[in-house]
């Protein structure tokens, strides 16, 4: 497996941001969405950038006859996303009392970003699976957000520890993705993002488009 950039690392930090002021929209009746869950962010999750919204909507025409994206989380406010790395960040700290700051912090970003740099916070991210055309969810080798503990590594979007199906299913999803213009987060096979610091750093973009927002973000001129 090469050398995985995590969010932690300062060059992801250090990329510039050049807001390009892209509305948050609501992605509900345009993409079929997972509602089961009650997200702390209240609705929030179902909205993302208009510019990440258009490629996933380019991605699923990529995608073979019965197979749709399903779309679980999107935009995630700031203050819930500091939230959700401390509670992470506490867990590890808890398993593994020697770890110093500088580990715990790259351990932790594995999972969940850092708030400052977060492309969820951004509303650049998304969290999406493969269903077929009744909705059902496919099997992509482990359940949405697990963690690296829980999943022995098999949450990383090249692990060996998967099944044939589910390996093809990864492939299927990150094709029609990479070509639509996202990036992924190669410890989080859902995760995938246009825009941000991570998406900037990983292309070779001067600028990452889009920094912490919130849900009355104005539209830009284009």
């Amino acid at each position: 497996m090469s050398e995985i950039i995590l969010m932690s690392d300062p060059k992801v930090a250090a990329v510039p941001v050049e807001e390009c002021g892209d509305r948050l929209v609501e992605v509900r009746g345009t993409l079929l969405t997972d509602d089961r869950q009650q997200r702390a962010s209240g609705g929030a999750q179902f909205h993302l950038r208009q510019g990440v919204l258009d490629r996933l909507l380019a991605a699923q025409t990529l995608l073979p006859d019965g197979m749709r994206l399903l779309f679980v989380e999107g935009y995630r406010p700031p203050a819930l996303q500091r939230r959700y790395f401390e509670k992470y960040s506490a867990e590890l700290s808890a398993q593994h009392p020697d770890w110093p700051e500088d580990r715990l912090r790259a351990a932790a970003s594995r999972y969940v970003s850092p708030p400052e740099i977060a492309p969820h916070s951004a509303g650049a991210a998304v969290d999406l699976t493969l269903a077929d055309a009744d909705g059902r969810e496919l099997d992509l080798g482990t359940a949405m957000n697990a963690n690296p503990e829980d999943s022995e590594g098999a949450c990383y979007t090249h692990a060996h520890n998967i099944g044939p199906e589910a390996r093809t299913h990864r492939e299927i999803l990150s094709k029609a993705l990479t070509e639509a213009g996202l990036v992924n987060y190669p410890t989080e096979w859902w995760h995938w993002s246009y825009g941000d610091r991570y998406w900037a750093l990983t292309t070779g973009a001067p600028a990452a488009l889009y920094g912490p927002s919130e849900l009355d973000a104005r539209p830009c001129s284009r």
